[in-house]
């Protein structure tokens, strides 16, 4: 794949990294992470391979949902800097080759935020419709609350006017309307602000919930198709700038999903997560077969070239298992979060992976392999990267969502403060700075952080990963997952096993009725060590695979010029 021919899809084959700036690294000792401590961090990020920087709510926010309840689309919030401070990270960024994305809130606002302030005063003030309302008593809806257990329903009865307003989440994030055409205009104006700063793009929450036009009238809904404004706002933002990028949370089936890419003409988001994979992923690994993540990734539909998926093991909310049925759900709960308090609203976990996998390194590093060979981007959450843990003692998703561990000094390296007075109490026990830090992992050269830096060169060496066309090896070991990622001529044969058993694995790297002496003098090329396997004329081969053990191999014809 040539470079000239993907640099302005960038995102196809980058390697996102999100982060809260206010666990990050507080530059001024207030104990809150800041714009001034994470432009100090920037070359640790590009020491470890990072090409684009997912940023988490950084606006004014009285802060009650880590952010995401939004009272000024348009400024930083002052705990965190100045618009200088955010513009001097992004020009660091940019000097060392990462992009910027930053997370977008269309869905809702706090109710804070002046605009709800002035449409809750009456029935015909200016503000009114930027939200949605309601005059007659709403249906019982505590069946579809987003958050079980902190919601009772989706209408919240105002005292001013005594109307219902609409919130999907929380009730002190009113959801806009965006029907609303002055909705739209300010939502266009903030994102042009953000894209003129240097941003190149973001990630939006909540799609299908912005998307929602619930408590609409009907002939308005329709006049004003939702999935016109996602394509209006696609095509807004890459007039602004044409690279940039809208990666969207969309947990859906694959179908439905689809219709967020923008069907057949791959007009509205360019990326979207795939979810499906991820909680079969997690089905298998608690099975140790691979079957459940293969026949997932087999009906996974195809895309348009300019749409590309997102791919992780762990965001910042909770690992939503929500797609698997009940007895799916609780095989995963029972093999990586049986006790209570490891559970979050009936459907996933509020742990980060090392220790749902009891900390064991072989099969870490196998799930981060196999993450990053499957066909899409990596996306990593702050911390990943050295094995940093959840502190079950913080209140729902904030259990993963403590500070950056930079060091087994002072507040783990992350404040100079006091302890008291951090904005988000640190990590303690096994996983703790103590025991879990960048700095000790930097020097170590079998660290889970040298192993990413080097998963993340070998990713980005080879692009058939996310360019690539993805085909499933038929073998017989139910433990292993094997498949193929091929483009412009370039072969990659990828295994992994789910298992603790070592396995050796029989099969081709091409397709069963291919051409004879398609492989003559050809084999296959471990990326990662160098070793090679002899491949068969027809493509046929074995390899042995130790106890999670997994293997990058390139088909090496002769004549083909190595890699350097």
């Amino acid at each position: 794949m040539r470079l000239a021919e993907t640099s302005d899809l960038w995102w196809k084959n980058a390697v996102i990294y999100c982060l809260d700036v206010e666990t990050f690294f507080d530059d001024d000792g207030d104990g809150c992470g800041d714009f001034a401590g994470l432009t100090q961090r920037v070359d640790y990020l590009a020491a470890l391979g990072v090409t684009c920087i997912w940023l988490m709510p950084f606006y004014p926010s009285p802060d009650r949902d880590d952010g995401y309840d939004v009272t000024d689309f348009f400024t930083v919030d002052p705990r965190l800097g100045t618009m200088g401070d955010l513009v001097e990270f992004v020009r660091a960024a940019r000097d060392r080759g990462m992009r910027v994305i930053a997370d977008f809130v269309v869905n809702h606002t706090s109710d804070q935020h002046p605009w709800f302030v002035e449409a809750r005063k009456s029935t015909d003030n200016r503000y009114r419709d930027y939200y949605v309302w309601r005059s007659d008593t709403p249906p019982d809806t505590s069946g579809e609350v987003v958050f079980p257990g902190e919601e009772t329903s989706l209408w919240t009865q105002d005292d001013a006017t005594g109307e219902w307003y609409l919130h999907m989440f929380a009730g002190h994030q009113p959801d806009l309307n965006v029907t609303n055409p002055g909705v739209r205009n300010e939502i266009a104006k903030a994102m042009g602000l953000w894209l003129e700063l240097g941003l190149d793009g973001f990630r939006l929450d909540a799609v299908p919930f912005f998307l929602e036009t619930r408590g609409q009238p009907k002939d308005e809904a329709a006049n004003r198709d939702p999935h016109d404004y996602l394509s209006a706002l696609r095509s807004f933002v890459n007039r602004r700038n044409g690279s940039a990028v809208l990666l969207g949370e969309v947990n859906l089936p694959y179908k439905e999903q689809l219709e967020y890419f923008g069907g057949p003409d791959g007009n509205e988001l360019n990326m979207q997560f795939d979810f499906m994979s991820m909680q079969h992923l997690y089905l298998s690994l608690a099975r140790r077969d691979a079957r459940p993540l293969a026949e997932t990734l087999k009906s996974r539909p195809a895309l348009h070239p300019d749409n590309q998926w997102a791919m992780f093991v762990r965001n910042h909310d909770e690992l939503t298992l929500d797609k698997l049925t009940d007895g799916e759900r609780g095989e995963v709960f029972a093999a990586f979060g049986p006790a209570k308090n490891m559970q979050i609203y009936g459907r996933g976990l509020r742990r980060r992976l090392p220790p749902m996998l009891d900390g064991d390194p072989e099969r870490l590093r196998m799930v981060y392999s196999l993450m990053f060979s499957l066909p899409g981007t990596p996306v990593l959450f702050y911390g990943e990267e050295i094995g940093m843990g959840e502190d079950l003692r913080l209140k729902s998703r904030a259990a993963v969502r403590t500070p950056m561990q930079w060091s087994e000094g002072k507040n783990g390296g992350f404040s100079t403060a006091k302890a008291a007075d951090l904005a988000v109490p640190l990590a303690r026990g096994e996983y703790g700075p103590e025991h879990v830090n960048a700095a000790a992992a930097r020097r170590d050269p079998d660290s889970l952080f040298n192993f990413m830096a080097t998963l993340i060169l070998r990713y980005r060496e080879n692009a058939e990963l996310g360019w690539g066309s993805f085909a499933l090896i038929d073998q017989p070991e139910p433990a292993v997952f094997a498949h193929t990622c091929s483009s412009d001529g370039g072969l990659l044969v990828l295994l992994h096993n789910l298992g603790e058993d070592p396995v050796k694995v029989s099969a081709k790297a091409g397709p069963e009725d291919g051409p004879a002496q398609a492989f003559k003098d050809a084999a296959l090329l471990d990326v990662f060590d160098g070793g090679s396997v002899p491949l068969q004329p027809d493509g046929g081969f074995t390899v042995e695979l130790g106890r999670y053990g997994y293997r990058w191999l390139r088909v090496q014809r002769k004549g083909d010029r190595l890699a350097p």
